[in-house]
């Protein structure tokens, strides 16, 4: 009979509760809502679209009641010109003829994100792989190439200091938010990326080149396309790809005094 012996589970080895960021640290509105189970084992980090802000975002973080998941709204930094109500955009995306730029450049805003996990990580005690990113639109496009940044920088250190650990980016969920460079990496982001976008004849519907960029990048895709009406995910048949795709990756911290049976053990 083969032998089963009781182990404690091995717990996260970061705090079970996290300190809340400070506004001093982050240089742009935002709204955290702690976990409802008082485990924060994971950072969902919210980035809105094109011409939005933080709130809604911050009440869809609340809605979505993730176990184990404190979530964190951003607003982006610019407002859109010429606008008199509260629209933001995460870099400048319109010409003085308030025409789309056509190729934008990202880089304020990842600097941003730069700053923000930065102080996450050090001052927050945020394991890197606990971190994940939603992101609308403009907001998807920004958490792909954060989460390349981020594997960049990562990879570069490791180069430089063989004993590092690179420590990725834990995930990046993408609503009709493609890349905006196309990368060429030596080896591919390992940070798991779930592309939700629209079918034909939606203005949103990304093109073969939009997803062949995404998987130039990343070593785990999963492309979902659903629906022809453009926006967020609207019905329970639109947001289960992504639920299912958190339940399958978010971090979960065992309870404490949780035993795991281990077979095939010898008793110490």
């Amino acid at each position: 009979m083969t032998d089963i012996h009781l182990q404690e589970a091995r717990g996260s080895q970061s705090p079970k509760t996290k300190p809340a960021p400070k506004a001093s640290a982050i240089p742009v509105p935002f709204t955290y809502n702690p976990s409802d189970d008082a485990t924060d084992e994971n950072l969902l980090i919210l980035l809105h679209g094109l011409g939005d802000t933080h709130e809604p975002f911050g009440k869809l973080g609340r809605q979505l009641k993730l176990p184990q998941t404190v979530t964190l709204a951003l607003r982006a930094p610019q407002q859109i010109p010429f606008l008199y109500e509260q629209a933001f955009q995460w870099y400048t995306s319109f010409d003085p003829l308030g025409e789309l730029v056509e190729r934008p450049d990202p880089t304020p805003a990842l600097e941003l994100l730069d700053r923000i996990l930065a102080h996450l990580t050090k001052d927050c005690a945020w394991p890197p792989g606990r971190i994940h990113f939603f992101g609308f639109a403009q907001g998807g496009s920004v958490a792909a190439e954060v989460a390349l940044r981020w594997w960049r920088a990562e990879f570069e250190r490791q180069h430089q200091d063989e004993g590092y650990t690179v420590r990725p980016l834990g995930t990046i969920v993408s609503v009709s938010g493609p890349l905006m460079s196309y990368p060429t990496l030596s080896t591919l982001c390992p940070t798991p990326v779930l592309l939700f976008h629209r079918t034909p004849p939606a203005e949103s519907a990304l093109k073969a080149s939009d997803i062949a960029a995404f998987r130039k990048g990343f070593s785990r895709f999963i492309e979902v396309k659903k629906g022809t009406k453009d926006g967020m995910p609207a019905s329970k048949d639109e947001w289960e790809p992504i639920m299912r795709f958190w339940s399958e990756r978010l971090g979960k911290r065992p309870m404490e005094g949780l035993y795991e049976v281990m077979s095939g053990v010898s008793a110490q």
